[in-house]
């Protein structure tokens, strides 16, 4: 999609979303034609069945059509906050789920906890590192290249800022105010996502 496309699309769904927080009925329709495909794969992602993707979608357009009027252009792409209210309401789904058949398997649970490994996850456990992973990599994509190339290689390569330095041939002074000012970036932006 091209750039003007892609504003074109964002121009149509904020409005859309405008429309409902002053309690247009009719955007709701047109507003889940544009985007229901999208937010259903997300939702499908998260939760991992068809029947409960369905239900977490019905659960997010009520959110948005309770929350159109919180919606904030300035802050996020709209597709972006749609997208976070799926996720939410896919991890509150999952949640909801582990808590009413935690009464049921507590005892199979307590006679298994002794034979598992250490690092075993559960599904909602890889939602949220999902949701995590997610927003750090809309937060790391809003660096400037330089940057986001210092803190991956500090982050993900565990170099020192002197490494680094020698490495992209740099003064360690640079290193260490790009970084910086890089985990300022990130803090500000993840914050938007907690």
């Amino acid at each position: 999609m091209t750039n003007e496309a892609s504003e074109s699309g964002n121009a149509e769904l904020i409005a859309l979303l405008e429309r409902l927080a002053q309690q247009d009925h009719a955007a709701l329709k047109p507003l889940y034609d544009l985007c229901s495909g999208k937010l259903y794969g997300l939702a499908l992602r998260v939760v991992a069945r068809r029947e409960w993707a369905e239900d977490v979608l019905q659960e997010a357009f009520l959110t948005i059509w309770r929350s159109a009027g919180d919606y904030r252009a300035s802050l996020s792409p709209p597709m972006a906050w749609m997208g976070l209210i799926v996720r939410s309401r896919s991890l509150d789904f999952l949640r909801r789920r582990v808590a009413d058949r935690s009464h049921m398997t507590q005892e199979l649970d307590e006679v298994l906890i002794d034979t598992l490994p250490g690092d075993f996850t559960t599904p909602l456990d890889t939602a949220q590192a999902s949701e995590q992973a997610w927003a750090l990599h809309q937060c790391l994509r809003k660096l400037e290249n330089r940057q986001r190339e210092v803190v991956v290689l500090a982050y993900l390569r565990d170099l020192s800022h002197s490494q680094l330095a020698e490495q992209l041939k740099l003064p360690l002074g640079t290193v260490k105010t790009w970084i910086r000012r890089a985990l300022d970036q990130m803090r500000l932006c993840m914050a938007r996502f907690a």
